[in-house]
């Protein structure tokens, strides 16, 4: 059944957010370490310089998982199966969810992500370029409840499809309840399909989330100017910095704004005191061995049927069901 683009239907679950907003960045300004929640990086800016991001030489995350999906595409389609529903929570808007699309053939793809205009521009061109392929968008924090909408043709099963590093977004208390939620969301039948980072040098890690262009420390900093405009804050990006470092104890690596003073800027009407090099995380991205990701796995229910990555063991693409 044709579905045009005008007839995209979006689902918009993030009702205006600026007392949690207020709520979740307070706690972490006031926190030690401070931190900030990394969502918030992902307005409509922060999207398009994470787009950049992925096209940086030292960002290898999008190019090899890009080959996976070219390379094993057809068995990892074999393996989800035909007329699917295809769920990507915080999908961005790239050629690998193409890949699949074009090889798994699903009855119905439901991208979810919190930008709003990022999300209806992709979901606009994928019903353009996929016309037979009902596109069901919804515009949500993944990490919060979340209503799907109905495919119009039934599904055999429901695949949950969470490529690039995202899955190490998380600290791996949360990562586990995430995939138990995954898990419970597409029942007995269904499966995930997982982007997974594998641990390798600090060498190669830290360039990766801090390229020589400055693009990572752009879309860090970017942060700043939404604070002022949405929090009433006084951030004055001239006064900041930004380092990643791999922190190899808890195999992540950190990605920091760095104040260059000491100062004590506002944000919604509370100071927020810093003293020169202090450190405010925005994100981190946990790595893992084969091993290690699979007893995470195990914990929250899942097991790893199959499993594909470069020659040079760098990234996987892994294939889990209940």
């Amino acid at each position: 059944m044709t579905r045009p683009c005008a007839d995209t239907t979006m689902v918009d679950d993030q009702a205006p957010a600026t007392a949690q907003m207020r709520r979740e960045v307070l706690q972490g300004l006031r926190a030690r370490p401070k931190r900030l929640p990394q969502k918030y990086l992902y307005d409509e800016r922060g999207a398009a310089l994470f787009e950049e991001i992925c096209e940086q030489p030292e960002y290898y995350i999008p190019r090899i998982e890009t080959r996976i999906l070219r390379v094993d595409g057809q068995a990892i389609a074999a393996a989800l199966g035909p007329d699917a529903l295809l769920i990507e929570p915080g999908s961005g808007s790239g050629i690998k969810t193409r890949l699949l699309l074009e090889r798994a053939r699903p009855v119905a793809y439901v991208p979810i992500d919190i930008s709003l205009e990022q999300l209806a521009r992709y979901s606009a061109e994928l019903a353009r370029d996929f016309p037979t392929l009902e596109v069901l968008p919804v515009c949500a924090d993944f990490l919060g409840e979340i209503e799907l909408p109905e495919p119009r043709r039934a599904a055999r099963r429901t695949i949950v499809f969470i490529p690039g590093s995202t899955i190490g977004n998380f600290t791996p208390e949360v990562a586990v309840e995430l995939l138990r939620r995954k898990r419970a969301l597409v029942g007995a039948g269904g499966a995930l399909l997982l982007g997974v980072d594998l641990k390798k040098e600090p060498a190669l890690l830290e360039p990766a989330y801090d390229d020589a262009a400055g693009v990572s420390a752009e879309f860090a900093l970017n942060v700043l100017r939404r604070l002022n405009e949405e929090l009433g804050g006084n951030l004055r990006r001239e006064r900041f910095g930004y380092k990643a470092v791999y922190n190899e104890s808890e195999g992540r690596v950190e990605m920091n704004l760095v104040s260059l003073e000491e100062q004590a800027p506002t944000v919604a009407g509370t100071r927020i005191p810093l003293s020169k090099g202090e450190r405010i995380r925005t994100e981190f991205s946990y790595k893992y061995t084969v091993e290690e990701f699979a007893a995470l796995a195990g914990q929250a229910g899942l097991t790893v049927r199959r499993l594909w990555t470069d020659p040079l063991g760098l990234f996987s693409v892994q294939y889990l069901t209940p």
